[in-house]
């Protein structure tokens, strides 16, 4: 298996919502190994950026805690594979969990109320 894997990180761990990240942590995997890790800050965050330049960057996979479904299309669409709702870890740790086969997918976390021509999402209590 060889293949890159985009996080959406704050302070090395994941970020819950993608959208809001500091950086992307990028690694290549190859053959059960990470062969390459880096952090990349994202461009300025408008929506459907992200999933158009993170497949520029070759990235075939992105691990998250939640997203709109806008979002969710749009990585289908760019044919990146999506995990949302995953646990709060380390992103070399979740790396690690999709590498061994052991990563669990459950509710997509995002609170966010994504209406269409806002900048910026608003949270809803």
């Amino acid at each position: 298996m060889k293949k890159k894997i985009a996080i959406p990180a704050e302070s090395g761990k994941l970020c819950a919502h993608f959208g809001h990240c500091e950086k992307f942590y990028i690694a290549d995997v190859e053959n059960g190994e990470i062969t390459k890790e880096e952090e990349i800050t994202p461009p300025e965050h408008k929506p459907g950026l992200y999933p158009k330049w993170l497949r520029e960057l070759g990235v075939e996979c992105v691990i998250a805690g939640g997203m709109g479904e806008k979002a969710q299309k749009l990585f289908q669409e760019n044919s990146i594979q999506l995990y949302t709702g995953v646990p709060a870890k380390t992103t070399k740790d979740l790396t690690l969990d999709y590498i061994h086969g052991t990563l669990k997918s459950g509710v997509n976390t995002c609170n966010h109320d994504h209406k269409k021509g806002h900048k910026e999402d608003k949270v809803t209590e």
